[in-house]
Order: structure tokens, then sequence, then C-alpha cells
């Protein structure tokens, strides 16, 4: 082999495995992020999520400038997440957003959306009978399907205000067995509210609107309504 092909061949092998780290740290595909100064199209799909969520107020037009960039960590701020104005691999996950690179196949995005509402569900009805618990996701689910909230399971959730174990951290709480199954009956369908879209516990309710919401079923603390 000639001197001249002995170096494009150790040239490809070098561009190779610069590729293959780039793409694999620890064995785990890195997922595109945005931040400050990008563009495009995942720009405008975290803009587009967090303005119908209530946490940006600007135009959608694909430019991560500072009032996405004050809107990413309002959005970070307020579930949990590290707060730098990034939107990196957890970040994306939590507004429910895959790119090709990070392997959002439907498979993967329905197993997110498993694990997103178990964790929701054992923050907000653990303790609760069975089927309470079950209520609770289909309440999310009864909102994905209604024009009036958020198309997602993650927006739904993630919805400004919407449930409080957003607000004080325990959606990052370990979901049980039970909440997991829970959450997989509401995805395969079961409603145990007759569609309901918000719940309540009468015994702590403050708020007088939730009051005046017409009632579909009590089970365990919750009162289910429309």
């Amino acid at each position: 082999m000639s001197k001249h092909k002995i170096a494009i061949t150790f040239t490809v092998i070098l561009l190779l495995a610069m590729l293959t780290f780039f793409l694999f740290v620890d064995g785990e595909k890195v997922q595109a992020l945005s931040k400050y100064g990008s563009r495009g199209s995942e720009v405008t799909q975290i803009q587009t999520k967090l303005k119908r969520w209530g946490y940006y107020q600007g135009n959608v037009d694909g430019i991560y400038g500072s009032q996405t960039l004050a809107a990413v960590k309002y959005f970070q701020r307020k579930n949990g997440l590290s707060v730098d104005g990034i939107a990196g691999p957890a970040t994306l996950k939590a507004m429910g957003i895959y790119s090709s690179s990070s392997g959002g196949s439907s498979s993967s995005s329905n197993s997110n959306n498993l694990n997103l509402l178990s964790r929701l569900i054992y923050g907000e009805a653990r303790g609760e009978p069975y089927t309470g618990q079950v209520a609770v996701g289909a309440v999310v689910m009864n909102r994905v399907r209604s024009s009036s909230f958020p198309n997602t399971i993650s927006g739904v959730i993630y919805q400004s205000g919407a449930f409080d174990v957003v607000s004080d951290g325990q959606i990052n709480l370990t979901p049980n067995d039970t909440a997991r199954k829970a959450a997989q009956d509401a995805l395969n369908g079961w409603d145990p509210t007759y569609g309901a879209i918000y719940y309540f516990n009468p015994s702590t309710a403050t708020n007088k609107w939730i009051w005046s919401r017409p009632m579909t079923i009590t089970i365990g603390k919750h009162r289910f309504c429309k």
C-alpha cells in the first residue's frame, strides 16, 4: 500500500473515531441541545411548547435569544432541573422533545410517557386507592385530548401551575410498581373519571372556582370534575 493510501486510510479512521466520540458518551447517545444563539427547528419546538405552557411570551421565530433563554431557565427552575439556560438532554426530555440523534423512536417516546405519567401519579396520588391512581392518570389523558390543554403528556404535566408536585419537586420521586401499573392502565384507555379534566381534595381546596366545576365522581380523597 502506498504512503498516500495509508495516509488517507489513517485520516478516515481518525474521523470515524472522532465522530464516535461525539455521538457516544459513556455508552449513551448524546442528544442535540440548543442554547443562546442557536437557530432552527428545535428552537422553534422549544419556543412553541414554552409559549403554550405560559413560560415564554416572545415570538416563535426559531432564534434562541434572551427571551428564550429566560423562559428555559424559568422552566428549569420550576421543574427541578439544573438552571443553566441550555436546552440539553434532561430539559429536552422534560419538554417531550426527542431529536433524531436522541433515538426518539416511538418506543422510547412511549417509555418516557409511561415514566413521566408514573411519576405524576406517584407524586399526586400515592396512598390513594388503585382506581384513584388510575383516575389521576386519566385526567392527564383527557387533557391531552382536550383542545383547551397542551396535546402531549409532557405538555399537560409541565403546564405552568397545573400540578403541585411539579412545583414542589415531587415529580422527581421514583414511582413504585403500583403507580407504573396505574399509568399503563390510563395510557391504555381506562378512565374511571368519566371524562374529568380536573380533580381536587375537598378537605384542602381553597380555590372557589374549582368547587364550581360539575362533579363526575369521588374516588378516595379526590373529587373529579369537568
